[in-house]
């Protein structure tokens, strides 16, 4: 007579499955028609958490060869930064290395050990989100990578141009949304960016 009660109990007792999400997404690295790289980029919510990560490997040759390797590890909670590292690495050795930090009601930005800035305004677009949401309504978002602010342009269709404070322009395209391709300004050498199906 008690085994139906406890099953009973079992049965009936609200479920508090975590509510999570996790997302992975993947690009080529096109340059001239040529794939030289590849770009993972994840996304892993539980609550109001949201963890991204992004990794890019790019390896072409500009009069000599050139490995590239991109680190990003962001953080947001309740749709607000509160953390972000950015590695980056030429040929196996430290290039940048970009740390903003939420604390005291301000966002600490450290590049390379030296503080670069305290930022005030609390962020809610970076440029890690541009590969996971489509930036309607966004006129800037914070580059993590440089510790400053980009403009972004709405082209239309699903367009959008994206200005940093150096006056280098990258172009992503959007279909229902998703990220499909975007053209890159990376000094060096310019570059695609593009979804695999």
């Amino acid at each position: 007579m008690v085994l139906p009660f406890i099953l009973l109990y079992f049965f009936t007792l609200p479920v508090d499955l975590p509510n999570a999400t996790n997302t992975s997404l993947y690009f080529n690295i096109v340059v001239k028609d040529k794939i030289v790289g590849s770009l993972k980029a994840a996304q892993n919510s539980k609550g109001s958490k949201t963890n991204y990560h992004s990794s890019t490997t790019i390896k072409t040759r500009i009069i000599k060869d050139i490995s590239v390797n991109h680190r990003y590890d962001v953080t947001f909670v309740n749709n607000i930064l509160k953390k972000a590292d950015v590695n980056i690495t030429v040929n196996k050795k430290p290039h940048t290395k970009t740390v903003t930090q939420w604390e005291n009601n301000r966002y600490q930005v450290i590049k390379n050990d030296k503080n670069l800035s305290v930022l005030k305004d609390s962020i809610d677009y970076a440029t890690i989100l541009l590969y996971f949401k489509e930036p309607i309504g966004v006129d800037r978002c914070y580059s993590e990578q440089d510790g400053s602010f980009n403009t972004i342009i709405s082209l239309g269709n699903h367009m959008y141009k994206k200005l940093n404070s150096k006056g280098k322009e990258n172009v992503y395209y959007y279909k229902d949304g998703a990220l499909k391709k975007a053209i890159i300004d990376g000094g060096l050498v310019d570059f695609e960016i593009t979804a695999k199906d």
